[in-house]
């Protein structure tokens, strides 16, 4: 069997998070998606909080599943007999990051990536922006989906 892994914060999931995630699904018999624990970072959703919001925007896909970690990717890859890590790009800037990462997981553990360029309509298109964007009141739905829109408007306060 086939296993990937699709690794961020997800904080929150974006139409260009589930893009990619739509697309590994595609070619691997399982992709797990693994939510962040980063304790060192402020989310404006918990990790329980963004796993049910994903499972939710995920139902639909059969070989999908929906995990946190904390520590190590290629650790929890090992853990899980998960042999490919698929990452999305959405510019140069990702690339040069994610290469240097591939490269690093490949030494480190003989764990794959696979770099997928995001979607020309999602390229612009970040957790971050959307957060700061709803944060002003920015009308954010036609970049997350509704169950995100809902649970982010309840969060900054519909401001």
């Amino acid at each position: 069997m086939k296993r990937a892994v699709c690794p961020g914060s997800f904080d929150p999931i974006t139409f260009g998070h589930l893009d990619i995630i739509k697309r590994a699904s595609a070619h691997f018999d399982h992709v797990v998606i693994a939510v962040l624990e980063n304790r060192t970072k402020s989310s404006l959703f918990s990790v329980p909080e963004r796993i049910e919001m994903i499972r939710e925007c995920v139902k639909d896909l059969p070989n999908v599943s929906v995990d946190s970690w904390s520590g190590l990717l290629v650790d929890y890859c090992k853990s899980n007999d998960i042999t490919t890590i698929v990452k999305g790009l959405r510019a140069v800037t990702d690339f040069d990051y994610e290469l240097q990462m591939a490269q690093l997981n490949l030494q480190a553990s003989g764990v794959e990536t696979m770099l997928m360029a995001t979607a020309p309509t999602y390229s612009f298109l970040s957790s971050s922006i959307v957060k700061e964007l709803a944060h002003y009141g920015g009308d954010v739905s036609s970049m997350i989906p509704a169950n995100v829109n809902t649970a982010i408007k309840l969060r900054v306060g519909g401001k």
